[in-house]
């Protein structure tokens, strides 16, 4: 049994495909972050919204099924934020998110963004990544909620 434990272990970890969605991806994206939503981990995305994001918008896939999902919002030059990332729980802790950070990261250096931005109840996640609560300057986010729902 301990034999078998110890291969269990060692089994390589799935190989995981990441690219740019496609329009015939906007369904299955909308299903894959379905649960996130029902939770309360991510805002309801409209098709539109997907859809004007398929450039910058990153999909995870094992074996062809979709994993994990992120996109990089552009607001400017100056300002981006990752949105709608999402990674399936039996995947979580291989490394995916980080994999889907730094891609978006990556495409706003590519594209001379000066800053990336990030709305998140996981900072511990995002410090890990490189990610912190000050800008240089000192500056702050802050925000105002101006309705009760989305």
């Amino acid at each position: 049994m301990e034999a078998h434990n110890q291969l269990k272990s060692q089994a390589s970890p799935p190989k995981v495909t990441l690219r740019t969605a496609t329009r015939s991806d906007i369904s299955a994206i909308i299903t894959f972050i379905e649960p996130f939503i029902e939770s309360g981990q991510l805002l309801r995305r409209t098709s539109d919204e997907i859809d004007e994001w398929l450039p910058n918008f990153f999909l995870a896939e094992v074996d062809g099924e979709i994993v994990g999902c992120a996109a990089l919002e552009i607001y400017s030059k100056k300002l981006a934020e990752i949105r709608s990332l999402a990674v399936s729980p039996k995947v979580q802790g291989m490394g995916i998110g980080k994999m889907l950070v730094n891609a978006c990261v990556s495409l706003a250096r590519q594209k001379n963004i000066l800053e990336v931005m990030v709305v998140t109840s996981n900072e511990q996640f995002f410090k890990a990544v490189g990610f912190d609560f000050t800008l240089p300057g000192e500056k702050k986010a802050l925000f105002i909620q101006t309705r009760d729902v989305y």
